[in-house]
């Protein structure tokens, strides 16, 4: 394609997009980052999951039977300064289990580190950012409350249960 130099210093190209050559590469570079697209949504929602699972884990016996990287990485270590943000949001709602409005989350907030919304003139506007923020990133997802208003839920992949080994189950797998 010629491009073409008007007076006014404007360079057009010459000529038409129907070009078939042009038109398959902007198709195929579009089909490539719709998969792309699609595949980072795969890995934040399985991320999601190894990270509940992970503060589940946790929860139940102990930070410590999590090493400093691991903390770090679930967002659980303490650097002696409140955590940013965005990081508060995301911890909130992936402790949450459940879907939380804008509002449940500055409650969380206030309750557990108050100084990270002493910055923010209207913290439910600037959390409400956050959390859609976060399902641009595939990390959470909107959902509507049975009383028609908007919250937000932590996406995860839904983990198989565990079988219950129960004395039964023992006793056959020993036959």
């Amino acid at each position: 394609m010629l491009n073409e130099h008007n007076g006014s210093g404007v360079t057009r190209p010459v000529g038409t997009y129907e070009d078939g050559h042009v038109q398959e590469v902007v198709r195929q570079a579009h089909e490539e980052l719709r998969h792309l697209l699609q595949q980072r949504a795969d890995v934040m929602r399985r991320i999601g999951t190894i990270k509940q699972t992970i503060t589940g884990l946790a929860n139940l016996f102990g930070d410590g039977v999590l090493g400093d990287e691991l903390l770090e990485l679930v967002d659980r270590k303490s650097h002696g300064r409140q955590p940013g943000f965005t990081k508060a949001c995301r911890m909130i709602l992936l402790e949450a289990g459940r879907a939380l409005s804008a509002r449940d989350v500055c409650d969380e907030i206030r309750k557990r580190m108050p100084p990270v919304l002493d910055r923010h003139k209207d913290p439910v506007a600037s959390v409400t950012t956050v959390l859609n923020r976060l399902v641009d990133y595939g990390e959470a997802q909107a959902v509507l409350l049975s009383n028609g208003r908007r919250a937000w839920r932590w996406i995860a992949d839904t983990v198989p249960e565990l079988p219950v080994e129960t004395t039964e189950s023992r006793s056959v797998a020993r036959r």
